[in-house]
């Protein structure tokens, strides 16, 4: 059963969402500013240090937790429909999941659309890694790529990708929410419309046109879940119940498993779209992000996990 707080939460976003609607239509630089402000208004995640990258000509950030020593590095890919989002938004999140691992994270400000539509996001998470594998010190096998939603489906692509060009690949692969298909068969884009507080199926039409313009919804490396995921290591997808992407992220798990690769699929019962964001101030958040934590401290060393909890100083 949903917390006080999860209801209370979605309670809000369904405000939101009543009070928008009818209005002027927001343009991609509102959507861009009302996230970057909304985000800016949470209180940050302590124990934290965040210091600018160049991840091989990408803009990037690590995020390092203070006085441990870190078992490997997170990749993380944030969320936003390929047009929003960014490191800063997302800090908060990659904060938290960096101390539940134990992990260095490693924040892609990949090109964003319609100025940069795909394959941009896929060069630039592929170039991240390399960069990573190969000059920033690590080696695959201490590197878990993850990432939400529209940053799900990147993480999910990316490792296709480097599948494809036989590159290394990383010890594991990390979906929240993840957005798998871009072409909206999941019957939960219908059958969930009226739970989720944060999507409307309504507007995805418009996102998916600023990502790929023209061209098949269903490329492999634009909707992973049509891809051959045969050879992909382990991977872990969190999904909520109150979700419209719901048959994204269970699709895709089904498909992996048929495909032989390891998967751990978890549902949150009525949670919202990347619930995770809200770290240290819901209880199903911090569930969720300690659990992600130890699955990616596992993949990563065997030697004892020392998870640290967002709320701590």
């Amino acid at each position: 059963m949903a917390s006080q707080e999860m209801i209370s939460v979605k309670e809000m976003m369904w405000a939101t969402r009543r009070q928008a609607k009818g209005g002027p239509k927001p343009t991609v630089e509102k959507l861009r500013a009302d996230m970057e402000a909304m985000m800016a208004g949470l209180p940050p995640v302590p124990g934290v240090t965040n210091e600018p990258a160049d991840a091989g000509g990408v803009s990037a950030e690590w995020t390092i937790p203070d006085g441990e020593e870190p078992r490997g590095t997170l990749i993380y890919l944030h969320g936003g429909g390929y047009f929003q989002g960014s490191i800063a938004t997302h800090r908060r999140l990659v904060a938290a999941l960096s101390l539940a691992a134990g992990v260095r994270g490693l924040s892609v400000d990949y090109r964003l659309a319609p100025e940069h539509p795909f394959p941009a996001a896929v060069d630039d998470a592929v170039a991240a890694y390399r960069w990573l594998v190969s000059e920033g010190g690590e080696t695959p096998d201490r590197v878990v790529i993850a990432g939400d939603s529209a940053g799900g489906g990147l993480t999910f692509a990316t490792l296709v990708a480097l599948r494809d060009a036989a590159d290394p690949l990383p010890a594991g692969g990390f979906g929240i929410s993840p957005w798998t298909d871009l072409a909206a068969t999941g019957e939960s884009m219908t059958t969930r419309r009226d739970l989720d507080p944060m999507i409307d199926p309504d507007s995805t039409d418009e996102t998916v046109a600023r990502y790929l313009p023209d061209g098949d919804l269903r490329q492999p490396l634009v909707s992973p879940l049509y891809a051959d995921l045969a050879g992909l290591p382990p991977l872990l997808i969190h999904v909520g119940g109150a979700e419209v992407l719901y048959d994204d992220a269970a699709r895709t798990a089904e498909a992996a498993q048929k495909a032989g690769v390891v998967v751990e699929f978890a549902e949150w019962d009525g949670a919202f779209h990347v619930w995770h964001m809200l770290a240290g101030m819901l209880p199903e958040a911090d569930e969720a992000v300690a659990a992600a934590g130890a699955w990616i401290a596992k993949r990563l060393s065997t030697r004892p996990l020392k998870c640290r909890s967002p709320r701590e100083p």
